[in-house]
């Protein structure tokens, strides 16, 4: 897999380059971060222990479900599809679908790399 970069950035500076992006006054350079955070403390949340434990899980166990992650996990279904939910917002993970409508987690990276912007 890869290393993701991350960006920690707070909102009004992000809101400027964004802004900036759109108006091709600014381009991203190639090595800059594609997820942004705006503060440690909500990427600590997001990466938080149990959630890069989850995370290490579906990248080993490739879970052909959110029910049989639950099982693997311990943890309630309904918690773990909105935590999945929030790292595929983030580009954590993508959601595949499966057999049956099943919802297949895929961790993006096995790596993180924060940049302070």
């Amino acid at each position: 897999m890869k290393t993701m970069k991350i960006g920690i950035m707070n909102r009004d500076e992000f809101r400027r380059r964004t802004v900036a992006i759109a108006k091709g006054e600014y381009r991203p350079a190639f090595d800059e971060p594609k997820v942004w955070f705006e503060s440690v403390e909500s990427m600590s949340q997001m990466l938080s222990t149990r959630n890069l434990e989850l995370l290490r899980i579906i990248g080993e166990r490739q879970p052909q479900s959110l029910g049989e992650l639950s099982i693997i996990t311990g943890r309630k279904k309904e918690s773990l599809s909105r935590t999945i939910k929030r790292m595929s917002e983030y580009g954590l993970v993508s959601i595949k679908e499966g057999a049956r409508h099943a919802k297949i987690p895929v961790p993006v990276a096995d790596g993180f790399e924060v940049r302070l912007m």
